[in-house]
C-alpha cells in the first residue's frame, strides 16, 4: 500500500503533472490535426462537386448567380487550412499564434460578408459585422506592429 501511495504522490508532483498535461495536449492537437485534414478533404470534394455541377449542369448565364457560393466554398477550404496551420503551429512551438488566429477570424468574417444576402439581412447584423471587422483589423495591426518590434 505504501508503494502505491508513494507512486501517486510522485505522479502528482508539479513537474510530473505538467509533463503529463503537455503529453495530453500534444495528443489532442494531433487528433485535431487529423480531423481537420479530413474536414479539408471533404470540403475540397464538396467544392469540386459543386463547381463542376454548377459549371456544366447550369444553363448558360446562371453561373454568375452561384459564383458567390463558389467563393464561399473556396473560403471554407482556406479557413480550414488556416485552422490546421494554427494546430500545427501549436504542435511545433507549443504557443498559440494570436496573429494567425486573428487572421483566420478575418477570413471567416470576409467569407460571411461575401456570401451575405443583403435582402434578407437586418441592419444590425451588418453593423455587427462591420464592428467585428474593424475590431479584428485593429487587433491584427497592433499584434503585427508589436511582433515586428520584437527581436527575433
Amino acid at each position: 500500500m505504501r508503494k502505491i501511495l508513494k507512486r501517486i504522490v510522485e505522479a502528482t508532483k508539479d513537474e510530473n503533472f505538467m509533463h503529463l498535461t503537455e503529453n495530453i495536449e500534444v495528443i489532442v492537437s494531433k487528433v485535431l490535426a487529423i480531423m481537420m485534414l479530413l474536414v479539408i478533404f471533404v470540403a475540397i470534394g464538396d467544392l469540386i462537386i459543386f463547381f463542376f455541377k454548377e459549371l456544366f449542369l447550369t444553363k448558360y448565364g446562371d453561373f454568375n448567380t452561384k459564383l458567390f457560393e463558389v467563393f464561399g466554398l473556396f473560403l471554407n477550404v482556406l479557413i480550414a487550412l488556416e485552422i490546421l496551420e494554427n494546430i500545427t503551429g501549436y504542435l511545433k512551438k507549443h504557443v498559440l499564434q494570436i496573429e494567425l488566429v486573428i487572421g483566420t477570424s478575418l477570413i471567416a468574417i470576409a467569407r460571411k460578408i461575401i456570401i451575405l444576402d443583403i435582402k434578407n439581412t437586418e441592419g444590425i447584423e451588418i453593423i455587427g459585422l462591420g464592428v467585428a471587422v474593424f475590431s479584428l483589423s485593429i487587433s491584427y495591426l497592433i499584434i503585427r506592429m508589436s511582433n515586428s518590434r520584437k527581436p527575433h
